[in-house]
């Protein structure tokens, strides 16, 4: 009776110490699903909270492209007995079409498509979503701007795009446009705002009015250091859109983020930038689309090598192929020599070296096209650059015009 109780008592004791170890290890189980969830930077599009009463028992308007998703907490078991949450993807169309009150009546596609896979420039069609039937209206070639009848009947319009922080990057173009026409037409504009992969410097010269274009509308530098939130703020506190007129603009804000945060883009949001290093390289490698070297569309390293026939014969080399993004790549079926870049450091300014280098090696009357000015928004840097001006000597060039930009930046600012 006696080794009966003491085997009684022992057992209670072990069952107490394995009951308290288990809580205690689940504790620390939610605790660490907690703090990761906090620490998650959350896009504009995932704090449905903060817009989706906005959007009730209105008809709205659409502006994405396969970027556009967001990610929805579910209940589900992160642990034995322990109910936690797990997030679930949705693309914005998909899930507002589906929620009880909205009317989700247009979609606006940017350039490459709703679903961008387009090439650069190309022309893209209006159509219908296969998945909702509902209709897809293209803003890219003649139609940049929605027109009054596209926008007939519509209450308020989301705007939903990755960027990635270069001014010839035309989804910010797309956006003074969109801004534009709600603003002629009283009609509201949330945008949903997202990280800025390239939102920890500021650098290039700053485009001067008369080269305006599509690849560049406004008086920025090439890397100006914003979410498309803020960029937006500023496209209305500064008057940029026509006749200086304001749109009605409610920004939805990224949480737990700054512009140092890294943020690694989870879909492409173009088809020639497939990965976190070509993004961090195209604002470097982009002037070159405005001369005779390829940047390597039509390879599988798209803005992370650069080359062409012309330049020096080295041991790295590629031959650009028709692909998805690129039907007709620069120097198709061509050895292009010159550099893979697809192992250097992350950059934290522009890097001009490269450019000045196969200038240097490539025939001077054949270098340059006329896109080349477009994309420096200056006759400068061409110039510069024929009159054998050091990186150094380029880049001080810039210095008063940057900081000029940085104070007006400042303004419009929703994180450190």
């Amino acid at each position: 009776m006696k080794f009966s109780f003491s085997y009684i008592f022992i057992f209670f004791l072990v069952s107490c110490f394995h009951f308290s170890s288990c809580a205690q290890q689940q504790k620390s189980t939610k605790k660490t699903v907690e703090k990761e969830q906090a620490q998650t930077i959350k896009t504009g599009a995932d704090r449905t909270s903060l817009y989706l009463p906005l959007l009730k028992n209105k008809n709205i308007a659409i502006v994405a492209n396969q970027t556009s998703i967001l990610q929805v907490l579910q209940r589900a078991e992160v642990a034995p007995n322990i109910m936690g949450s797990k997030t679930v993807t949705h693309h914005l169309v998909d899930y507002l079409h589906n929620y009880e009150g909205i009317h989700v009546e247009k979609v606006f596609a940017p350039e490459h498509g709703f679903r961008g896979k387009a090439d650069a420039g190309e022309a893209i069609a209006d159509g219908k979503d296969v998945k909702t039937g509902i209709p897809i209206i293209s803003l890219y070639g003649k139609n940049k701007k929605p027109s009054p009848e596209q926008l007939n009947g519509i209450d308020v319009v989301v705007f939903d795009i990755q960027d990635v922080g270069a001014r010839f990057y035309t989804y910010i173009s797309t956006l003074h446009y969109v801004m534009e026409i709600c603003a002629e037409l009283g009609i509201q504009v949330i945008l949903l705002d997202r990280p800025n992969p390239n939102g920890h410097y500021i650098d290039g010269p700053v485009l001067e009015p008369e080269h305006k274009s599509f690849v560049g509308m406004h008086p920025v530098p090439v890397v100006y250091g914003m979410t498309i939130g803020e960029y937006g703020q500023m496209i209305n506190g500064e008057k940029w859109l026509a006749n200086g007129i304001k749109c009605d603009l409610t920004v939805i804000p990224l949480e737990n983020y700054t512009h140092q945060s890294q943020y690694s883009l989870p879909i492409k949001p173009s088809p020639n930038l497939p990965n976190d290093t070509s993004i961090n390289l195209y604002p470097s490698l982009c002037f070159f689309e405005g001369t005779n070297v390829s940047v390597g569309r039509g390879t599988n390293k798209q803005f992370q090598v650069y080359g062409s026939p012309y330049l020096e014969k080295t041991t790295f080399n590629f031959t650009p192929q028709p692909n998805e993004g690129a039907k007709q790549p620069k120097h198709n079926k061509k050895s292009c020599f010159g550099e893979d870049l697809s192992a250097s450091e992350s950059l934290v300014n522009l890097n001009l070296s490269w450019l000045l280098k196969a200038y240097q090696q490539s025939p001077k009357k054949e270098f340059f096209n006329a896109f080349f000015t477009k994309l420096a928004g200056t006759k400068k840097l061409q110039e510069q650059i024929e009159e054998g001006l050091s990186e150094e000597g380029i880049k001080a060039s810039w210095q008063e015009g940057l900081e000029s930009f940085k104070k007006v930046r400042e303004q419009y600012l929703l994180y450190e």
